[in-house]
């Protein structure tokens, strides 16, 4: 049997499929102004028997589909003992929220925070600071690593910290030390999450925001823990998804 699962996230959708355990294959797509359409051409010839969706637009997905759907918490707590089977703690950091989950040794979800209700701490935040200061969301990560300095950003509001960060470039500050600080910013609030949550162990990191290297080093330092990353860490959620469609998912009509 071969499952498959789709993450629909605000920035991103990754699909991924399973057969017999294993990853036989990843499609990605960006979200756009239409997840559904864009979910659709994703697995427009892919083969699979069942399908569970999970993300923001998983109800959509639902509706246009007639499919089963898994709550995010759920799917990236499978995702993440996919990948690293003793794990205890996860956190995601995506494009729309940040969460923290907490596992028992079963790998069941007994705890979790989620930051959903500001753009503060996510991939949306550190994507709008890039574009203020021309850096590539891709690239934002090495260019915070090569400040010499810390740079203190006071306000984490989105629009607050736009008119902050456009300030600090007209007053002459380096951008690589503002990109810096808005990435420590940042780092406090996952890591205020972490140690409320799950304040010990081994974290697996999961979402697009950790393919930045800076924010994956300083979390190793700031939490003096192992962080443990999926490869690539945004299919992390799909794979959960694919895992549980395999184990009790509705067959898609």
């Amino acid at each position: 049997m071969i499952s498959a699962g789709i993450d629909i996230g605000s920035r991103s959708i990754e699909c991924v499929t399973i057969k017999n355990g294993d990853i036989s294959e990843i499609r990605k797509a960006d979200t756009g102004f239409d997840p559904i359409g864009q979910a659709k051409q994703l697995i427009n010839g892919l083969k699979f028997d069942r399908i569970l969706a999970t993300g923001y637009g998983r109800n959509l997905f639902e509706i246009e589909h007639n499919t089963a759907t898994i709550t995010e918490i759920k799917a990236h707590a499978r995702g993440a003992v996919h990948f690293f089977p003793k794990v205890l703690s996860v956190l995601d950091i995506g494009g729309q929220d940040s969460k923290v989950i907490k596992l028992n040794d079963s790998g069941k979800v007994i705890q979790f925070e989620m930051n959903d209700r500001c753009a503060a701490g996510t991939g949306k935040f550190l994507e709008i600071m890039a574009k203020t200061l021309g850096f590539s969301i891709d690239t934002f990560g090495n260019e915070a690593m090569i400040a010499k300095k810390d740079l203190s950003i006071s306000s984490m509001c989105t629009v607050f910290a736009e008119s902050e960060v456009t300030s600090l470039v007209a007053k002459g500050e380096n951008p690589n030390e503002i990109a810096r600080g808005l990435h420590l910013a940042v780092l406090k609030r996952a890591v205020s999450m972490l140690n409320r949550v799950c304040p010990k162990g081994p974290v697996v990191f999961t979402g697009g925001v950790a393919n930045n290297p800076f924010i994956v080093e300083r979390l190793a330092q700031m939490t003096q823990r192992e962080i443990l990353v999926p490869q690539p860490p945004e299919i992390n959620g799909a794979v959960g998804a694919a895992l549980i469609a395999m184990e009790n998912g509705k067959q898609i009509k």
